[in-house]
């Protein structure tokens, strides 16, 4: 048995000294002077051989031109077949290309704009899958009648981690300054279902987090308890004048000093 080897042809010579002609197809497509120096050919074929050329385009460093360049059966002719500018090793390329809905940040939605979700979206479950006791009288409803989806346990945990983490979590200076945790707060509304354990919504116009999804060791300044401390009494600087002074009249008394009546003292 004998192995069958790929004949490789030389590349066609015709096609090799094609290099000026390369090079003004590639100044056709570039700005003048950008096609640089010659990098080399490379056969792609009987008779098709494409040349190389530096770029020299400051925003395209790394890439180079490649002009490929043919010519028919027993013609003498060259002809150019395709030029393209592709890049070479250390090129700066662009992104991975990735759909919309994976570009999307939190923030983007603006008005008018439409966000769908996907039928396999694994934050979302049937709406006759809730079967815990905090949901049993909402199946009721669910089933057939209200939402077609409602939050899974995937969705409910990815929520409740980036909740967490956020800025009305608990690592925040807010909550790191404020006298309590928003859980013994009076204005704490707390979610309904397995959220209740961790999360509520703040109802105190005056703070921050009004209207809020809040951790319940999260905190202001604005809690309910907050001691109120009375401003402390300052004491008054007595004012004393050391530049005037009073004149002060000598009363008369109302015994006669010069009198020699004589009060019986020895």
């Amino acid at each position: 048995m004998s192995r069958t080897r790929a004949r490789v042809s030389a590349p066609d010579q015709a096609c090799v000294a094609a290099v000026d002609l390369a090079r003004a197809a590639a100044e056709e497509l570039a700005r003048p002077g950008e096609p640089g120096e010659h990098l080399g050919y490379e056969g792609e074929g009987d008779r098709i051989v494409t040349h190389y050329f530096a770029c020299l385009d400051r925003a395209y460093r790394g890439w180079r031109w490649a002009v490929t360049v043919t010519r028919a059966s027993r013609a003498k002719k060259v002809t150019v077949s395709e030029a393209v500018l592709l890049p070479g090793s250390g090129a700066l390329l662009a992104p991975e290309w990735l759909p919309w809905s994976e570009r999307l940040r939190p923030g983007d939605l603006g008005v008018g704009d439409l966000l769908p979700t996907a039928e396999d979206d694994d934050r979302l479950a049937p709406g006759f899958t809730e079967t815990d006791d905090d949901t049993d009288r909402q199946m009721v409803f669910e089933y057939g009648l209200g939402r077609a989806r409602v939050l899974s346990a995937i969705g409910r945990d990815r929520a409740a981690r980036r909740w967490h983490a956020g800025e009305h979590g608990p690592h925040t200076p807010i909550a790191h300054a404020a006298p309590a945790q928003c859980s013994t707060c009076g204005f704490y509304w707390l979610l309904a279902g397995e959220l209740r354990l961790s999360f509520g919504v703040c109802a105190n116009e005056y703070a921050p987090d009004d209207g809020k999804v809040v951790a319940a060791d999260h905190g202001c300044g604005a809690h309910s308890e907050a001691a109120v401390l009375p401003a402390p009494v300052e004491q008054a600087i007595p004012i004393l004048d050391d530049l005037g002074y009073d004149l002060m009249e000598e009363e008369t008394g109302s015994v006669d000093a010069s009198a020699s009546e004589e009060l019986g003292h020895s």
